[in-house]
């Protein structure tokens, strides 16, 4: 099967040899997303709910890309620094998606690539029926 896919540039993706998101059929997937700015550098350090929507914003923009949409999306993955913070995480997740709602993960984790990031996202869609 053919597949597509699309990378952001980022300093991860060059250095690990990943794609933002890959197309393979009706199945598109997104590999785990931290907030970062166009720059490289970590978005709005310390702000939970800053830094998963910007996570939701790379996403939607890899997704379009790829031919899907957030409506497309069925499943989420959150990983965390804080579950304390769940809340404002989940408020990110329920604002982006508003009357869609995917399945959800969401699991502490002792850290991710830098320490600036408090949240990793991962989402897969599904495009037609």
């Amino acid at each position: 099967m053919k597949h597509r896919a699309v990378s952001t540039g980022n300093q991860w993706e060059k250095r690990y040899g990943y794609a933002r998101a890959v197309r393979a059929g009706s199945t598109v997937c997104c590999t785990g997303t931290v907030a970062i700015n166009p720059d490289g550098s970590p978005h709005a350090p310390n702000d939970a709910y800053a830094q998963a929507a910007r996570c939701f914003e790379i996403i939607e923009k890899a997704f379009k890309e790829l031919g899907a949409t957030k409506e497309n999306i069925i499943r989420t993955r959150m990983f965390v620094t804080d579950i304390a913070r769940a809340d404002d995480f989940g408020r990110a997740h329920k604002d982006f998606f508003q009357t869609h709602s995917p399945c959800l993960t969401m699991v502490e984790v002792a850290r991710l690539i830098d320490d600036s990031y408090l949240i990793e996202i991962e989402a897969d869609a599904v495009v037609g029926d």
